[in-house]
């Protein structure tokens, strides 16, 4: 029987959560105001960032029956585009988190507005001194979360987002993710890991722990291997929209080739502007809020 649910990263997506490059961005002056101090690699360009995004949407709506659009705000940054990072959802509602990027610190309580406003339940909320970034969790089963414990997600964190999940009959597997280019870097398990299917997932192992792939391993997971030269194209960063089913960036061939030869159907944006220049692929552009699960 197929139902909804929450605890799945490759389930078809029913209701997702996106913020709008012009929502987020909002004008040139505002993106030159903001790239350096967030740590861009480079200034979007603004029209192209539009044009770029109505294409990331239109792939999304072939699978999404419901799309949540974030108004533009005045308390938040263009970071806000990257949605999914605020939040966290569950089974028994979204989790709202705290950032440990001090230039994203507001973007959590503009996501709980908009819940509350939306009559979506709110499960609990991270606090100080915990930091908690959706980038770095990923569900693995229904009933098993890995979590990153990286520079934007502490120890407080995830101990809180234990507790918050232990009435769910959630495990959490902690994945002890390494230094890499260090706090102003923006890297997250998600960075290494997107799951596409039951026991399918596409990895970068070279930053990857190794307890943590062989968990993988152990699990059952086949794993597509992401080449050095398309880690920094977001070639790791893949979204399933239904199994096997993936949105990525373009210029990413070998990943590509890869997904298609275990029949993985691959869909593909122009993501210059809207992802690698601030260092969010397609999972970051999205918050999924319900999926479809057999």
């Amino acid at each position: 029987m197929t139902k909804l649910t929450a605890h799945s990263e490759y389930g078809m997506i029913h209701s997702l959560l996106i913020k709008s490059a012009t929502q987020a961005f909002r004008s040139e002056e505002y993106l030159m105001s903001q790239w350096r101090q967030l740590n861009y690699l480079a200034l979007p360009d603004f029209k192209k960032s539009l044009q770029e995004y109505e294409e990331f949407v239109q792939l999304l709506q072939m699978s999404c029956s419901m799309l949540h659009q974030m108004p533009a705000s005045d308390d938040v940054k263009i970071d806000s585009i990257y949605c999914r990072d605020a939040a966290i959802s569950t089974n028994g509602g979204m989790i709202i988190c705290r950032m440990g990027k001090i230039g994203r610190a507001n973007e959590p309580a503009q996501e709980k507005r908009f819940f509350e406003e939306k009559g979506i339940n709110i499960l609990g909320e991270i606090s100080a001194p915990g930091t908690l970034e959706g980038g770095d969790v990923a569900w693995l089963d229904e009933h098993t979360l890995a979590v990153g414990h990286t520079y934007r997600t502490n120890e407080a964190g995830i101990e809180q987002l234990k507790v918050l999940l232990k009435p769910l009959d959630v495990e959490v597997i902690v994945s002890e993710m390494p230094h890499y280019n260090g706090p102003q870097d923006v890297f997250h398990l998600m960075s290494v890991l997107s799951p596409i299917d039951r026991n399918l997932a596409v990895v970068y192992s070279r930053l990857m722990p190794i307890k943590f792939r062989n968990e993988l391993l152990n699990r059952g997971f086949e794993l597509i291997e992401v080449p050095d030269g398309e880690f920094d194209s977001m070639g790791c960063n893949v979204l399933a929209i239904a199994p096997r089913k993936v949105l990525m960036v373009a210029g990413n061939p070998v990943t590509q080739t890869r997904l298609g030869n275990v029949g993985v159907s691959v869909f593909t944006y122009q993501g210059s502007e809207i992802s690698v220049k601030g260092g969010g692929g397609p999972t970051c552009l999205t918050r999924p809020i319900l999926r479809t699960h057999e």
